[in-house]
C-alpha cells in the first residue's frame, strides 16, 4: 500500500478561522479561538495519521505588517511554512482584505497545490458565494476552492478528501501515536493566554505573554506556577483585579480547560510581573520560544 505524508500549511489574514478550521481537522483543540484578531503567534502542528497516511497540518499567525520584534518573529513562523508546505490551505472569507500582490506571485510561483478554503459560508447571501469563488480561482488560478464552515464542520470531508489526494508519496515524518510537535506546557501556557484573551479587553491580552516556571507530576494531582508577564503596572493591576478577584476567576477558569486537557487534577498557581517592552526585547522573545 503506497504511503502519503506531508505538511499541510494554514496560511491567511487574522480572524478568519484558521485555528478553528485547524482544531476541526484535527478532531483536538491545540489552536487558541477567540473573538479576536492576532491570536496565533506561534506556528502549532497538529498531526493527523490514517493507515496509509499523515498529515501535518500546520497552523500559522495571520499576515500582519511587524510593528515589534514580536510581530516580526511571527512573520518568521510564516515565511518558513510557506517553505517548507507540500500543501497550502489557504483561508478567507467574505470582506476578508485582498492578499497583497507579493504574497500572490510567491504563493502562485511555488507551483505546489492551493486549496483555498472559502469560510464561514454559513455568513454569506447565495448569490455573494459563486462571485467571491470566482475571484479565489482567478487570484490563485491553480488552486481548488472549496466553501466551508469550519465552526459548523460543513464540507470539511471534502477539504479532507482533497488534502489527501494532494499530499506527495512519503513515509511519515512523525510516530504514528503523535498528536502535535508541542509540549504539554506550551499548551498550559496557550490555555492561560486563550482564558486573558476572553476575560479582557482592549490592548491587555496583546501586551501579555507566558511562561510556565513550574510542572510537576504528583500522585493525585499536577502542580503548575505559572507567570503572567505584562508591559505596564497599570495592566498589573487589572490583571491582578480589586483585592485579587480578576486573577482568581482567570486561574479559575484556566485551571478547569487544564485539566480537561492533561486528564488529571491540576493545582494552578499565577503570578503577574512587569516585563517593560518585552514585544521589541530580543532576549525575553527568545525565552518565550519566539525567533528572531
Amino acid at each position: 500500500m503506497e504511503h502519503k505524508s506531508g505538511f499541510v500549511n494554514i496560511i491567511g489574514h487574522p480572524n478568519v478561522g484558521k485555528s478553528t478550521l485547524m482544531n476541526a481537522l484535527v478532531g483536538e483543540k491545540l489552536s487558541i479561538i477567540t473573538s479576536k484578531a492576532q491570536t496565533t503567534r506561534h506556528r502549532i502542528m497538529g498531526i493527523v495519521n490514517g493507515e496509509d497516511f499523515q498529515i501535518i497540518y500546520s497552523d500559522t499567525p495571520g499576515i500582519v505588517k511587524p510593528h515589534y520584534k514580536l510581530h516580526e518573529s511571527m512573520m518568521k513562523f510564516v515565511q518558513l511554512a510557506i517553505e517548507d508546505a507540500d500543501v497550502f490551505l489557504l483561508v478567507t472569507e467574505k470582506g476578508d482584505p485582498a492578499f497583497e500582490e507579493s504574497f500572490i506571485t510567491k504563493l502562485n510561483s511555488l507551483n505546489r497545490p492551493i486549496v483555498a478554503i472559502l469560510n464561514k459560508i454559513d455568513l454569506c447571501e447565495q448569490a455573494e458565494v459563486v462571485p467571491l469563488i470566482q475571484k479565489l480561482e482567478a487570484t490563485f488560478p491553480s488552486a481548488i476552492v472549496i466553501p466551508a464552515s469550519a465552526l459548523h464542520k460543513f464540507n470539511l470531508e471534502r477539504v479532507f478528501d482533497t488534502l489527501i489526494e494532494k499530499l506527495p508519496l512519503s513515509p511519515a515524518y512523525y510516530p504514528k501515536d503523535e498528536l502535535t510537535d508541542r509540549s504539554v506546557r506550551f499548551f498550559v501556557s496557550e490555555i492561560i493566554r486563550e482564558k486573558i484573551l476572553m476575560y479582557f479587553k482592549q490592548e491587555i491580552p496583546y501586551s501579555v505573554e507566558i511562561a510556565v516556571e513550574e510542572y510537576k507530576e504528583m500522585d493525585h494531582i499536577t502542580h503548575i506556577t505559572a507567570t503572567i508577564y505584562v508591559a505596564r503596572e497599570s495592566q498589573k493591576a487589572i490583571i491582578l483585579g480589586h483585592q485579587g478577584k480578576s486573577i482568581k476567576g482567570l486561574g479559575m477558569a484556566a485551571r478547569k480547560d487544564i485539566e480537561e486537557f492533561i486528564e488529571a487534577k491540576v493545582y494552578l498557581e499565577l503570578r503577574v510581573k512587569v516585563s517593560k517592552d518585552w514585544r521589541d526585547d530580543a532576549q525575553q522573545l527568545k525565552r518565550f520560544g519566539y525567533e528572531l
